[in-house]
């Protein structure tokens, strides 16, 4: 068997792929906007913020839908034109799929774990779709730790699936608006857990709070050390 040699350096070439969440209304939706060349897989509406952006999109409704847009997305010369191909939400996707098993199988354990099925391939085929970033939004999910600590992660129908989610990406970055010493309003990407927010960045080349945008935070990771 030829053995291939590639090299760690040319990852980022492949596109970057993020799983951003935050509450609702936080501006999940809005941070598409600062992708490079973004095409919408809109799964949940809620555009309104876009419109100035004037970015297309493609109305999610159905699995059918979702693969027929991941079909074209991936092999269609028309698309080829997008760099980033954006995902929102990945949470409502679940809920669809979910809904779908439930109507199909009288037993609701069979039908979370097909859901799980289902939704690793759709995930992991996005994901994997090679020169393109790829980002998905998610929902905020709280819980509570044996301590009565509140925590913050991304949230999925069904345990399993939500704490599995961030283990298919790279970055996973919190959304999160707090309000600075003075009292004012302050919209930042959170990349490294505190043990209270689930963040994770992988290519170790970005500050613990990135300014929400997105294309530069692409540049970051993409820049050679």
């Amino acid at each position: 068997m030829a053995i291939n040699l590639k090299s760690t350096g040319s990852l980022a070439a492949s596109g970057v792929k993020l799983l951003v969440y935050g509450a609702a209304g936080v501006g999940k939706t809005a941070l598409i906007a600062t992708l490079p060349s973004p095409i919408v897989l809109s799964a949940e509406g809620g555009l309104l913020s876009l419109q100035s952006a004037d970015l297309p999109y493609i109305d999610v409704a159905s699995l059918d839908d979702l693969r027929e847009a991941y079909a074209w997305c991936k092999d269609s010369a028309e698309a080829k034109v997008y760099q980033s191909i954006c995902l929102d939400s990945i949470s409502e996707v679940a809920e669809v799929v979910l809904q779908r098993e439930l109507k199909a199988n009288k037993d609701g354990r069979a039908a979370y774990g097909e859901m799980n099925t289902t939704m690793a391939e759709i995930i992991r085929s996005f994901r994997d779709i090679a020169g393109r970033n790829v980002y998905m939004s998610a929902k905020l999910e709280k819980s509570a730790d044996e301590l009565g600590r509140m925590l913050y992660n991304p949230g999925m129908p069904g345990k399993s699936l939500t704490q599995g989610l961030p283990y298919f990406f790279d970055e996973v970055l919190a959304l999160r608006v707090e309000k600075d010493g003075e009292g004012n309003t302050q919209r930042a990407l959170m990349t490294d857990g505190d043990g209270l927010w689930l963040a994770k960045d992988r290519s170790g080349k970005l500050d613990g709070w990135e300014t929400p945008d997105l294309s530069a935070i692409i540049e970051k990771i993409a820049a050679k050390a």
